[in-house]
């Protein structure tokens, strides 16, 4: 396994209010996490970082116990509802703070499963061989008016109210977490990013991307790099792992 990871405040935003954390090459603690924060002031960008810092927290005191696929499942869903009542309580604390919330997209390797849990509308994306899947749904209100037949695809790509998501990690008490369970082979690339990534460039590039340049750290520096010339309206992050 090999790990490479890259982000951006941008050309257009004030801060970065991405987070995120990499295991690196730690084979005993595959732990992956990419978060886009929202909210006025510095409130997205510390909503980021307490979300991170929070789930690999949850994940270090559990990971040691770990026997099986169903001890992830758990922990991911354990570790998203606590990480999202602390976000919340830390909201009503501070006024500036009010409203503030993330996405949050992570996974963790077992054996040969990678395990995601998702909310928001950050990305995981899996190459294989020369095809590339969206392994997540975007929790969002476009993705609801494609699904309900109101708008096209194409539609959807420019569509003013894209950024508007669903579902996010502190703005209500209760949240739901999707689980993505993905058997991964050799030479097999997961990544997994934020939209200021996926606004910018297309699935297609990627792909050509990852599959051209073999390593996986110049690889998601050339995804920002991209994002950045192709307009950088938002933070762009993107983690990378090859297997």
């Amino acid at each position: 396994m090999k790990v490479g990871y890259s982000t951006d405040i941008g050309n257009v935003r004030q801060i970065n209010q991405d987070s995120f954390f990499a295991s690196d090459f730690h084979a005993s603690f595959p732990l992956f996490i990419v978060a886009d924060g929202m909210g006025g002031h510095k409130a997205g960008e510390i909503a980021s970082n307490l979300a991170v810092n929070k789930v690999k927290e949850l994940f270090e005191q559990e990971h040691y116990n770990f026997k099986d696929v169903d001890n992830i499942v758990k922990t991911i869903e354990h570790s998203v509802r606590e990480t999202n009542k602390y976000i919340c309580e830390k909201s009503k604390q501070d006024s500036n703070l009010l409203g503030m919330g993330t996405t949050l997209t992570l996974g963790y390797l077992f054996k040969n499963i990678f395990v995601i849990g998702h909310v928001g509308d950050s990305r995981a994306y899996l190459i294989r061989g020369n095809s590339i899947t969206q392994l997540t749904e975007d929790h969002s209100l476009v993705r609801q008016l494609v699904a309900e037949g109101k708008i096209t695809e194409s539609e959807a790509e420019n569509h003013p109210q894209k950024n508007i998501i669903t579902r996010a990690i502190g703005t209500d008490y209760d949240v739901e977490v999707d689980i993505i369970k993905v058997v991964v082979h050799p030479n097999d690339i997961i990544f997994i990013c934020s939209d200021g990534l996926t606004n910018m460039v297309k699935k297609d590039k990627l792909l050509d991307i990852f599959t051209s340049i073999k390593d996986i750290q110049k690889a998601c520096d050339e995804c920002v790099r991209i994002a950045k010339n192709s307009g950088g309206y938002d933070n762009i992050t993107v983690v990378g792992i090859i297997f």
